[in-house]
């Protein structure tokens, strides 16, 4: 059944209905060799990224700094750098650039699913109310006080994850038999959270607050810390790496829910459970980063024009060039500027939409 899914998937359509699919699809060959050069430059670009600031170092000392604080000092090109300047790579530039990393995969994993999963092309990660479960989750800390001194981004979390539990308890469990009926359940979700959000705002929010507040919720990265990274790194890469296994039934799924249990997939069981990875890893990338649009929604589009549809290729190549993005997306937000700083949303949603523009008209011609 799998051989034959597989042929089958080549030749379906990406989600959008009616569009048919880039005419020639890359050897396996020349497809590893892609994720392999991506991964390359996923590394390359985590390195680069981290000599961007204030202060000029050098790539040698960057790399020594890293590999002297896991543990490999012995192979390190250059000598210790000034405590200082270690600190400023290892405690400020290094974890923001991980965790650029780690929430630009996460979310375009998310979409890569959502997509698949709804047959609806403009699915996102914030599809299933996620964000804005975060968001209220992370007012009621700031304004409320609620969790007796909980850190923004744990509230975030909670947030998020009470969002999608609101989801599933519409959904029946996540029995219902309709991607329109789990689409429209998310917006209900969503704003239903956003009202609340602005609730609080109105009734507790001052001028000081609502403005930090706003700034979080555009999407940024400045509040990077190792112990943040940790935790989210725990929650993405586990959540990520579980999804690779679902790679075949999202191949399934291309062809509708029903073609799907044709197919031999366990629908409703594998739905519930990409569903809830999805979410978890939303929540964590929104917790620790606030929500940044058009990663997840473009991002997945890109990968299957170059390269295939198929998940086995697409969910691991989204996942990097994702984080690619979002690498150097955050370093021109924090340093083209300087010494302000715009939040990592905003230039994402500059940049995203004229890409995803040019995008559909790729798939259109």
């Amino acid at each position: 059944m799998t051989t034959n899914l597989h042929k089958a998937a080549r030749r379906a359509s990406n989600p959008i209905a009616g569009v048919k699919p880039a005419p020639s699809r890359l050897r396996r060959a020349s497809v590893a060799a892609i994720i392999l050069l991506a991964t390359v430059g996923l590394l390359a670009s985590i390195i680069a990224a981290s000599l961007f600031g204030s202060a000029n170092i050098s790539p040698l000392d960057v790399v020594s700094t890293i590999l002297r604080h896991i543990g490999l000092g012995e192979i390190a090109p250059n000598p210790p750098l000034p405590r200082l300047l270690d600190a400023l790579i290892w405690e400020s530039r290094f974890p923001r650039v991980l965790l650029s990393a780690l929430v630009g995969a996460a979310l375009a994993v998310s979409g890569a699913v959502l997509q698949a999963i709804t047959r609806n092309p403009l699915a996102d990660p914030y599809l299933l109310g996620v964000s804005s479960g975060a968001s209220t989750g992370a007012v009621a800390v700031i304004l409320l006080g609620i969790g007796g001194g909980i850190s923004l981004s744990t509230g975030a979390f909670i947030g998020g994850l009470l969002a999608f539990g609101l989801l599933l308890l519409l959904l029946g469990g996540g029995r219902i038999a309709s991607p329109t009926r789990v689409v429209l359940t998310g917006v209900l979700v969503s704003q239903f959270f956003a009202a609340v959000t602005s609730l609080i705002l109105m009734i507790s929010g001052d001028a000081n607050s609502t403005r930090g507040f706003t700034y979080w919720l555009l999407g940024t990265l400045a509040g990077a810390r190792w112990d943040g990274v940790n935790f989210t790194a725990v929650i993405i890469l586990a959540g990520v790496v579980a999804i690779l296994f679902f790679a075949s039934s999202l191949d399934a799924f291309t062809f509708g829910w029903d073609s799907a249990t044709a197919l031999g997939v366990n629908v409703t069981a594998v739905r519930i459970w990409l569903m809830v990875l999805t979410s978890l890893i939303t929540a964590a990338a929104v917790a620790a980063s606030g929500a940044i649009g058009f990663v997840g929604l473009l991002v997945p589009h890109a990968v299957r024009i170059l390269v295939s549809p198929m998940h086995r290729t697409l969910l691991p190549l989204s996942a990097v060039v994702g984080a690619i993005l979002l690498i150097w997306v955050d370093t021109f937000a924090r340093t083209a500027f300087t010494p302000h700083e715009l939040p990592a949303g905003v230039i994402t949603a500059l940049l995203g939409a004229p890409a995803f523009a040019l995008v559909l008209k790729r798939l259109e011609s």
